[in-house]
């Protein structure tokens, strides 16, 4: 099946399955494939002109007015919506129903009670911070971490005094898709006491979920200590 993947977690899932796209986006992390656009802004005559099978698109990553465009030039469509890790177990398998593959979600670590509360920004100058429902945050509270902004939506605009009032134990910074480091620290601990992350592993789903959980919760393994 000859299939286009405009989500990276697609892309890399789709390649873990010995499925390689004919073409993906520019973040995909996939330079010896041919690339058509980004996941907000594809080239949809590009894609057109590959006649591809299938165009995999997910809801919380690409825009709907590119699926319109798409699905007006007659294009096959199979769209995910991934918040939770339940949508992963049941959007992934159905995917992978989809273009003949046998995969179901291996076994994911247990729960974990509760062991801090945290502000996860995920964009700067303006700070954003992550919500619910999302992805990230439904990852981060099967490893035992209360979101300070989980009642927000999903990606809410807030500044830092605004993060500070609501005591956070922790910042859970990751690499993406701001790539904070060191040199925002200052400001990020002005909230409190700051822990990098692995942005693919917070956010990328699919054939990497179960051992990105598993890293992520060595890494906040210091956090109940």
């Amino acid at each position: 099946m000859q299939i286009v993947s405009l989500v990276p977690s697609v892309t890399e899932t789709l390649c873990a399955w010995g499925v390689t796209p004919i073409a993906c986006t520019r973040f995909c992390e996939r330079p010896d494939l041919p690339h058509v656009g980004g996941t907000k802004d594809p080239d949809v005559a590009r894609i057109v002109a590959l006649e591809p099978d299938l165009v995999v698109l997910d809801a919380e990553e690409n825009r709907r007015e590119d699926h319109d465009r798409l699905l007006a030039e007659g294009v096959n469509l199979h769209v995910l919506h991934v918040r939770s890790l339940h949508d992963v177990t049941t959007g992934v398998a159905a995917l992978a129903d989809r273009i003949g593959v046998a995969w179901s979600m291996p076994r994911l670590p247990d729960p974990v009670e509760t062991r801090a509360r945290a502000f996860i920004p995920i964009w700067r100058r303006p700070w954003m911070a992550l919500g619910s429902p999302t992805y990230g945050s439904a990852v981060l509270a099967h490893l035992g971490v209360v979101n300070v902004f989980d009642d927000d939506g999903p990606y809410p605009t807030i500044d830092l005094a605004d993060a500070a009032a609501r005591g956070p134990d922790v910042v859970l910074a990751p690499s993406e898709p701001y790539p904070f480091t060191t040199r925002q620290l200052p400001e990020l601990e002005s909230v409190a006491a700051t822990v990098f992350l692995d942005g693919k592993d917070l956010f990328w789903w699919g054939a990497r979920t179960p051992e990105a959980l598993a890293r992520l919760g060595d890494t906040l393994r210091v956090l109940a200590a």
